[in-house]
């Protein structure tokens, strides 16, 4: 079994603001009032028919644990919302084509800020690039009274999966040469060495 953590860049599910996803099936919201002045812990965990969803949505074959841990904390209008998300997720080794799973424990950290007034809330992609850009300072538009943390959850999985996966130990082979499988070339070489064949 193979371990993944830290940052990654792929493919990633189209959001609406505050996290709220509308393609990922794991909704598990949080309304601002509930975040008190010392803060707010949450642990989640997803549920066989989440999971199997979510493996559908990344391209998996399962996903057999999914699970989050957070902490939101008040700045002023802003939401901090920091913490991790684990899983652990059934893939196909690019080497060896073998089903292998893939143990994915990755850290969240992401601000939430109403835009200012008349601002228009960015694309999906480009919201993105922001969260995930060099200096991952930009807050995510914070639209509403809620913020949803199984999406949330599920986007940063979905975006630390290795799209390539290879098994611990798995190489790619030369493709084997048959016994005899140079006497052509051989042959020609010796061809050449033979008197009257050299050419000038």
């Amino acid at each position: 079994m193979s371990k993944k953590s830290g940052p990654a860049r792929g493919a990633h599910p189209e959001r609406a603001a505050a996290g709220i996803t509308e393609v990922v099936p794991w909704s598990v919201p949080v309304t601002l009032d509930q975040i008190s002045d010392s803060g707010l812990h949450r642990e989640i965990e997803a549920s066989e028919a989440v999971r199997s969803a979510v493996a559908e949505l990344a391209g998996l074959r399962s996903v057999p644990e999914l699970s989050a841990s957070f902490d939101m904390s008040k700045n002023g209008s802003k939401i901090h919302v920091s913490g991790s998300v684990h899983g652990r997720v059934g893939q196909t080794c690019v080497v060896s084509l073998e089903p292998m799973e893939t143990v994915i424990d990755e850290p969240i950290d992401v601000t939430f800020s109403p835009p200012p007034a008349g601002a228009t809330v960015l694309p999906d992609a480009q919201s993105a690039e922001l969260r995930h850009g060099a200096d991952g300072e930009a807050p995510e538009p914070l639209v509403g009274n809620v913020i949803d943390l199984g999406a949330i959850a599920a986007e940063f999985l979905v975006l630390a999966i290795d799209p390539y996966p290879r098994k611990e130990g798995a190489e790619f082979a030369p493709p084997a040469v048959e016994e005899g499988g140079n006497f052509a070339f051989a042959a020609l070489a010796a061809l050449k060495k033979e008197p009257g064949n050299s050419k000038n």
